[in-house]
């Protein structure tokens, strides 16, 4: 249409095709060399003229290389769309270099008949992530349709997380935000850090929901949703998460003492709003009673 003329062909299509594609999935398609004018293949920074035609041939998804494994899953919620799965602290969520096996992706591999290609080969239904050593709620989506509109969600902020830490020390203040930018550390690539140079927005509410003599016991919500986010943002302003080795903390927990509770969006078949919680596991249950055995303040 002339009033598309001379717009980039990522934009077009990403204005286009909204409902069903995210942008960076089109780049992508278009990179591949699936965006065609007239029968020969553009790239993302293709400048449309008027009349032409645009095609766009979605390859079949690949199948997953990843080997189905008869994991026991602990299923909080499941149905066409989307599983919902109370993920233990020892698992990792897709594979990666040094967790090829045994991970969630391989236990949904193995009890679904169907998952979402979107992510990848090595992410089949994964939407989004709890690191290792985290425990509670995750969702994987079974279609692309879901996919794409948990991947929405996430993306406009809407989706509910809240989580559950014990973090060291006593937090004075009972709740507020923690807006500090977050991006890889200049000193270990490996962690990530709060800088103001290549970072991106970074916001954490927390609420203190019971004080001891050395620790506190913190409710956080995620405003946004970076890598090790709960993890910086409470090193930072220090009160480390307790267990938490790699930013500071301490105690012999042999994990973070972080807890994925509560997961709430809106479902991607019926377009209603659900919510779901999860118990703390025994691990943290004992931190917790053991850190009340001190003198709460």
């Amino acid at each position: 249409m002339a009033e598309d003329a001379g717009g980039r062909m990522d934009r077009f299509l990403a204005e286009k095709l909204s409902a069903d594609f995210s942008r960076a999935h089109l780049q992508k398609l278009v990179g591949a060399g699936c965006v065609s004018i007239d029968g020969q293949a553009v790239k993302n920074n293709y400048r449309l003229k008027e009349g032409e035609y645009v095609e766009l041939v979605v390859p079949e998804p690949k199948a997953s290389g990843i080997r189905p494994e008869r994991i026991k899953l602990d299923i909080v919620y499941e149905d066409g769309s989307v599983i919902m799965v109370n993920k233990s602290a020892d698992m990792v969520v897709h594979p990666a270099p040094g967790n090829y096996t045994g991970t969630l992706a391989n236990a949904l591999m193995a009890h679904c008949k169907n998952l979402s290609g979107i992510s990848g080969e090595l992410k089949p239904g994964i939407v989004h992530r709890i690191d290792k050593g985290t425990s509670g709620l995750i969702i994987a989506a079974k279609t692309d349709a879901a996919h794409r509109s948990l991947a929405k969600q996430f993306k406009d902020k809407t989706i509910k997380r809240e989580y559950i830490a014990v973090v060291k020390g006593v937090m004075q203040l009972d709740n507020g935000i923690i807006e500090l930018p977050i991006g890889r550390s200049p000193r270990n690539r490996q962690k990530m850090a709060v800088s103001f140079d290549n970072s991106k927005e970074a916001a954490t509410r927390y609420r203190v929901l019971k004080r001891f003599s050395s620790a506190t016991l913190v409710e956080l919500t995620l405003m946004t949703g970076r890598t090790h986010q709960i993890r910086v943002h409470m090193s930072y302003i220090g009160h480390p998460l307790l267990g938490d080795l790699k930013y500071g903390g301490c105690g012999s927990m042999g994990r973070p003492a972080l807890h994925a509770k509560t997961l709430g969006f809106v479902h991607p078949k019926t377009k209603k709003r659900v919510e779901f919680t999860s118990e703390l596991p025994e691990d943290m249950r004992e931190l917790i009673e053991k850190c009340g055995k001190g003198k709460e303040r």
